[in-house]
């Protein structure tokens, strides 16, 4: 198993063309699982009460226009 001092290590050696091909990965590995995450969350009702918040909220006239 890699450690994370080991990752940090290979990352900060990385040429500049290949850490920008490292940051575009990331950035999309990372994006992954932050939707996974919120499918998850929103499946087992996490936001639920976030979102009926909203709702009665904008009912009863209590938002900003954007």
């Amino acid at each position: 198993m890699v450690t994370i001092q080991e990752i940090e290590k290979a990352v900060s050696n990385l040429p500049p063309e290949e850490m920008a091909k490292f940051r575009v990965w990331f950035e999309e590995f990372d994006a992954q699982l932050w939707d996974r995450q919120l499918e998850q969350d929103v499946k087992a009702g996490k936001l639920d009460n976030i979102a009926n918040k909203a709702l009665t909220d904008f009912k009863e006239g209590k938002f900003t226009e954007l």
